[in-house]
């Protein structure tokens, strides 16, 4: 999947929200919710089809990419871009001057027990 940008990712948040929804109704959406003219959301409408993400049919806009593949991909390319890949780094810069609840980070061991390969469980 190609980059989406943070005005893209704004535009199918409304989207994701609404669809399948009419290219005039998803207009009027963008301008209450980002201020948008219409030329801009046809705009980025017409730049997401391009990409495959979007498809805008007899003016019916919906998505061909799931918001959690989206995320997905975006949070991967912020581990990528901050920490090399490396998880422990990432989350040792993150969690610094941080303070998680019980309930977070009960939640953060779940996913991480979850995570590891083999029925391993991580040392703690």
């Amino acid at each position: 999947m190609e980059k989406i940008f943070e005005s893209e990712y704004r535009f199918l948040c409304i989207l994701w929200e609404h669809e399948p929804v009419a290219s005039p109704e998803l207009v009027k959406l963008c301008n209450e919710e980002l201020g948008w003219k219409k030329s801009t959301t046809y705009t980025v409408i017409k730049k997401l089809s391009g990409k495959g993400i979007v498809k805008n049919e007899n003016t019916i806009v919906s998505s061909l990419v799931a918001k959690t593949e989206v995320d997905r991909q975006e949070s991967e390319e912020l581990l990528q871009r901050t920490s090399h890949g490396h998880i422990p780094t990432f989350l040792a810069a993150f969690l610094k001057d941080r303070k998680l609840s019980k309930e977070e980070a009960n939640r953060i061991r779940k996913l991480i027990d979850d995570a590891v390969e083999d029925g391993e469980h991580p040392a703690g």
